[in-house]
């Protein structure tokens, strides 16, 4: 599907491989402006079709003084458009522009201090000049002259050109990562630069996008029908009911029920869409085949993998059952977009390794509606509740394609699966009890391979470890955990070991996601 039309305001994202660069599109989107993230070696081409109006270069990995650094030629800065360069990428830009780079001088890592050293419209709100603002940095290289017209707006103990600016040409650095909350009025700093400097008014919303992607859709299927697969989660029911808007009866939702969802989930969402929708559907309930071919796999791509080919093989057959349709469509996210494409390798065979590795097989004949490719998570949530979606369903926890069968490391059987739904369902219980689910972004039980020696009444016990887990996150990418209160987590470690028959232990996970990751499994 197409971006949004050009008359709409766009910033274009250059992607150097930095893990953090889908927050800089998050907090450009968050400020109503529409952005996309294209990798380095297809920037320039990208930059006459897409046509933005202010480019911003990512940080990366990489140092500019190394041959083989990815890098651009000049033309992002010869098309008259404000450019932001953030870590790497002001360096990429001193280097482009004549400046000078060194390696490994004065290493800055983590919590560090700016201070303003000129009023500047990148700083707009921020502080006066000599205010000290907290940043994040992670940068082992050093500018060590800036280019002509440029001048410094920040320093840092570590870094002496920390903001730098050509104010006449709008040419603008930051050494420091604006994008990750650790700095603490990054998303101030970027909307000045999207707002004030490249003077956008903000005009991506929801409701904009409804409109537009429903003419999308008529236009992109015309007469020809669409099926839907539906996995029970938010992503594909804001998808189905999006296209059923725009195309009615054309459209058909098939259900395939993996047995591996949530306890009561699939009768959720047939009671969804027959009920409140109506939209036509098809519940398939496949859970023998999909269990079957994981009979024996403990290894997680794997599974996957053999999620994905008996969920093609079961659609394909329910498809040709209705008569055949010329679109699949799925609930993927601009993340899947964004993780397909490497910043250094170009595209990879899988987007969505449980459903479509490696694209669609030929003999299906079908082509991809995918309406949500250019939303992320939350803009997902505000499109189903602008679409009327009940706030219950479209703010449910993320719940991963492979269902409970990466929450069973080692062989997913019948019986395990069961125990899990079961603990599962009572965690997420006493959560909705104690008022914390809205709190929490998502939360999920782990049915660990390990077996421990537990008493229980006058009895031994040799029984399974039970992991649950809980994380905070603003936009899905970075997450920490949750900090539970400790009544909450007692009352469902008790309720667990006493009514989940095969569990006599319960565990708190406290790990936290790394950034560059999408999916917290």
């Amino acid at each position: 599907m197409p971006p949004p039309e050009p008359n709409h305001e766009r910033v274009l994202i250059v992607d150097f491989g930095s893990q953090v660069t889908q927050l800089i599109a998050r907090r450009v989107r968050e400020s109503g402006v529409y952005c996309e993230i294209t990798p380095f070696d297809k920037a320039e081409a990208y930059l006459d079709t897409f046509r933005p109006k202010a480019v911003i270069l990512s940080g990366g990995p990489s140092s500019v003084t190394e041959a083989d650094s990815p890098r651009i030629g000049t033309k992002v800065f010869e098309i008259g458009v404000p450019v932001l360069g953030v870590c790497y990428g002001e360096q990429l830009m001193c280097d482009l522009l004549g400046g000078r780079v060194e390696a490994g001088h004065h290493r800055e890592f983590g919590r560090a201090e700016i201070v303003i050293a000129r009023e500047t419209p990148l700083f707009a709100g921020v502080g006066a000049v000599d205010h000290r603002e907290p940043v994040w940095m992670s940068h082992g290289d050093r500018v060590v002259a800036i280019p002509d017209g440029f001048e410094v707006l920040a320093t840092s103990a570590g870094a002496p050109f920390a903001a730098i600016g050509d104010e006449e040409r709008k040419f603008y650095g930051v050494q420091f990562h604006p994008e990750v909350a650790h700095t603490a009025q990054g998303a101030a700093i970027l909307k000045n630069f999207t707002h004030a400097i490249a003077g956008l008014g903000g005009d991506w919303t929801m409701a904009a996008f409804r409109d537009e992607a429903v003419q999308r859709i008529r236009a992109q299927v015309g007469d020809r029908r669409v099926i839907c697969g539906l996995s029970g989660g938010v992503d594909s029911a804001v998808a189905a009911v999006l296209i059923h808007e725009a195309i009615r009866d054309q459209l058909t939702c098939v259900f395939v029920d993996t047995g591996l969802l949530r306890g009561g989930e699939a009768e959720e969402v047939v009671g969804l869409f027959r009920g409140h929708y109506n939209i036509p559907l098809v519940h398939v309930d496949a859970s023998a085949e999909f269990l079957g071919a994981l009979a024996g796999v403990s290894e997680p791509e794997a599974k996957r993998k053999a999620i994905g080919r008996v969920f093609i093989e079961v659609f394909d057959r329910e498809a040709g059952k209705l008569g055949g349709a010329d679109f699949l469509a799925q609930g993927t996210l601009y993340p899947d977009v964004v993780e397909s494409v490497s910043a250094r390798g170009g595209p990879s065979a899988v987007i969505k390794s449980h459903h479509n590795v490696g694209g669609l097989p030929e003999r299906m004949k079908m082509k991809l509606v995918e309406p949500l490719r250019e939303l992320f998570k939350d803009e997902v949530r505000a499109l189903g509740r602008e679409l009327g979606l009940p706030g219950a369903f479209v703010g449910r926890h993320p719940f991963p394609g492979p269902g409970l069968a990466i929450r069973i490391p080692g062989e997913v059987t019948p019986e395990r699966v069961a125990v899990l739904q079961k603990a599962d369902a009572i965690w997420l219980e006493e959560i909705r009890t104690a008022g914390l689910y809205d709190k929490i972004w998502q939360a999920f039980a782990v049915l660990l391979p390990v077996k421990t020696v537990g008493v229980m009444g006058d009895a031994r016990t040799y029984e399974e470890v039970c992991a649950v887990r809980a994380v905070t996150s603003t936009d899905g990418m970075t997450a920490d955990f949750f900090e539970f209160p400790w009544a909450v987590l007692g009352r469902a470690a008790t309720r667990i070991v006493n009514e989940v028959r095969g569990v006599n232990r319960v565990v708190y996970d406290v790990t936290s996601k790394p950034p560059g990751t999408i999916e917290w499994e």
